[in-house]
C-alpha cells in the first residue's frame, strides 16, 4: 500500500471528525440562542460563537474531506465500483452536505435576528448528522452490500 494514500487516508479522517463536531455542535447552540432574547449579551455571544464555529471550523472541515474523499475513491484500492455500499455512502453524504447548507442559513437568520424555528426543531436537526455518522460508518466498515 503506497504511503500517500495511509496520509491521505489520514488527515480525511482527521477533517470528517471536524467537521461532525462541529455540525453535532452548532444546531445545540441554536438551541440556546432560540432561548435568548434578541440583541441581548447572550444572543450577541451566540452569534459569534456561531459565526465562527462554521467558518473557522466547519466550512474548511467539509471542504478538506470532501476534496480529500474525491481523491480517496481514485486512489483507494478498496472501493470496487459493483458494491452498493460506497453509492449508499455517497447518498449519506450528499444528505450530511445539505444539512451543512441549512445550518448555514440557520446560522444566516440567527445572525439577522430572523429565526422563526424552535427549540424542538433544532433538537430534532441536531440528531440527524449523528444517525448519517453511524450510517456512514457503517457503509464504510462493514460493507453490507
Amino acid at each position: 500500500m503506497e504511503p500517500h494514500y495511509l496520509w491521505i487516508k489520514a488527515l480525511h479522517i482527521i477533517a470528517v471528525i471536524a467537521w461532525m463536531a462541529g455540525m453535532l455542535y452548532l444546531p445545540r447552540l441554536f438551541v440556546y440562542h432560540v432561548g435568548a432574547a434578541k440583541g441581548s449579551e447572550l444572543s450577541e455571544r451566540l452569534k459569534v460563537m456561531e459565526r465562527r464555529l462554521m467558518r473557522a471550523i466547519i466550512n474548511p472541515a467539509m471542504i478538506v474531506a470532501v476534496a480529500l474523499g474525491v481523491v480517496l475513491l481514485f486512489v483507494s484500492p478498496f472501493i470496487d465500483w459493483s458494491d452498493g455500499w460506497i453509492y449508499a455512502k455517497l447518498v449519506f453524504i450528499a444528505i450530511l452536505t445539505a444539512i451543512h447548507g441549512l445550518l448555514s442559513r440557520h446560522r444566516r437568520d440567527f445572525e439577522h435576528d430572523r429565526n422563526t424555528k424552535s427549540e424542538r426543531y433544532f433538537r430534532v436537526l441536531n440528531e440527524a448528522p449523528a444517525v448519517l455518522m453511524v450510517g456512514i460508518v457503517i457503509f464504510v466498515v462493514v460493507k453490507p452490500f
